[in-house]
């Protein structure tokens, strides 16, 4: 199990890999730092020699999704991963079950097996529906609004 969610899907080109690649530079904003802010372009990241890393430009949640891939002549690939800013603040919320585990147990030594089992429901719960669900449909959107503008047809 990996403690955090990535999707990485193969796509078929529609035009040519040039016109795809220049369709992508158009609607991208360079950015070396992957976060977000107000522009009139659909992705903020860097394209360079058909490789790409770029984030949705769309402000608050955008950013949840790094989307990385490679355009080659008839297709190509996109991995999607969380942004390493929102991993640190899951990584964060991750550990809160944990370190209240350890002060009931502190408290109540007796009722260790119940806190154990209370802990461990809780982190599944905000790996699998909180961060699970909300990355899930992040990044369908983001890969939607890819889609849309390099005109791919996913595998």
């Amino acid at each position: 199990m990996e403690l955090f969610p990535t999707k990485e899907l193969k796509f078929k080109l529609l035009d040519s890999k040039e016109e795809t690649i220049e369709r992508l530079e158009r609607r991208t904003e360079f950015s070396e730092k992957m976060t977000s802010n107000f522009t009139d372009k659909s992705f903020r990241g860097i394209v360079k020699d058909g490789e790409f890393k770029i984030i949705s430009s769309e402000i608050g949640k955008g950013a949840l999704c790094v989307m990385t891939g490679k355009i080659d002549n008839e297709n190509g690939y996109v991995n999607v991963e969380i942004n390493k800013a929102f991993r640190i603040l899951f990584s964060i919320i991750f550990l809160l079950p944990i370190i209240a585990l350890t002060v009931e147990t502190v408290q109540k030594p007796n009722d260790i097996l119940i806190f154990i089992l209370i802990g461990i429901g809780q982190i599944l719960m905000i790996r699998f529906f909180f961060i699970g669900l909300f990355f899930s449909a992040m990044s369908k959107q983001s890969l939607n609004r890819l889609r849309d503008v390099l005109d791919i047809e996913f595998q």
